[in-house]
C-alpha cells in the first residue's frame, strides 16, 4: 500500500493542528468526567448495590448517554472532514492523481481517525487508577475497552464512507449521525418485540448489549464479527468509490 504512512502522518497533523480535535476532546472529557462523577456518587449512596457491578463497568457498559455521545457526536464529528474537506479545498483531485493507492489513501485516513479516537479514551484509564484500592476486575475492564474500540472502529468507518459520498462536512455529519442513530434504534428491537426474528435481530445488533456484556467480561464473538465486518464493508466501499473517482478523472 504505497503512501499509507505519508497519508497517516498528513491526516494526524491535520487533525491535531486544527481546533477540531482539541475542541472535541475538551467536550468529551468534560462529559466523561461528569458522568463518572455521577456514577461514583450513585455507588457511594447505595452500599447494597449489585456486587457484580462496579463504577467502571457502569461507566463503560451501562451508560446510554456515553453511547449517544460516542455515536452521535464524537465519531461523526471526527470523520466528517475526511474526504469532504479535501473536496472543499480542491485537493482531492491532487490525491487522486498521486501515486498513492486508493487503499492506502482510505486506510491512512481511517487509521489516523482510529488513533485519535483511542487517544480520546486514554485519559479515562485514570478513572481505574482512582479506584485502584477497590476490587477491579482487570480482565472485564480490558474487554470493556475492547467493546468501546469495536464500536468506534465501525462508527468511524461508516463516517469515512459518508464523508466520501457527501458534498460537504455538514452533510457528512448529518448522514453519519443519522446512520448511527438508525443502527441504535434497530438494536431497540430487542425490547420492542417479545420474540421472533425482530427480537433476535435487535439483540444481535444492540450496541448497548455489546458494551454492557463486554464491560462485565462477556465476549460474544458474533458481535466482534458484526462490527469487524461492518468496518471492512464500509472501508471496501470507500476504496471502490476512490477507484471510481480516479477512473473518472
Amino acid at each position: 500500500m504505497s503512501g499509507f504512512f505519508a497519508i497517516l502522518k498528513r491526516e494526524l497533523l491535520s487533525l491535531w493542528v486544527t481546533p477540531l480535535a482539541w475542541v472535541l476532546l475538551t467536550i468529551f472529557l468534560f462529559l466523561e468526567g461528569s458522568i463518572f462523577n455521577t456514577i461514583l456518587l450513585h455507588f457511594s449512596a447505595m452500599p447494597s448495590i449489585d456486587p457484580d457491578s462496579s463504577p467502571m463497568s457502569a461507566f463503560l457498559g451501562q451508560n446510554s448517554l456515553l453511547l449517544a455521545i460516542t455515536l452521535l457526536l464524537i465519531c461523526p464529528a471526527l470523520s466528517m472532514r475526511t474526504f469532504a474537506e479535501e473536496k472543499r479545498q480542491k485537493t482531492l483531485d491532487i490525491l487522486l492523481a498521486s501515486p498513492v493507492s486508493a487503499a492506502a489513501l482510505v486506510l491512512g485516513k481511517y487509521v489516523a481517525l482510529l488513533l485519535t479516537y483511542c487517544a480520546f479514551w486514554l485519559p479515562t484509564l485514570l478513572y481505574a487508577w482512582v479506584l485502584r484500592d477497590t476490587d477491579i476486575d482487570w480482565a472485564a475492564l480490558a474487554t470493556g475497552y475492547l467493546g468501546i474500540f469495536l464500536l468506534g472502529s465501525s462508527s468511524l468507518a461508516l463516517g469515512v464512507l459518508m464523508s466520501a459520498l457527501a458534498p460537504s462536512q455538514i452533510v457528512a455529519l448529518m448522514l453519519a449521525s443519522s446512520l448511527e442513530f438508525g443502527l441504535f434504534v434497530l438494536g431497540l428491537g430487542e425490547y420492542i418485540f417479545d420474540s421472533g426474528f425482530g427480537q433476535e435481530l435487535g439483540a444481535y445488533v444492540s450496541m448497548t448489549n455489546l458494551l454492557d456484556e463486554m464491560s462485565r467480561g462477556i465476549v460474544d464473538t458474533r458481535r466482534i464479527v458484526l462490527h469487524t465486518s461492518l468496518t471492512a464493508w464500509a472501508l471496501f466501499v470507500c476504496v471502490a468509490w476512490i477507484e471510481g473517482q480516479r477512473s473518472d478523472a
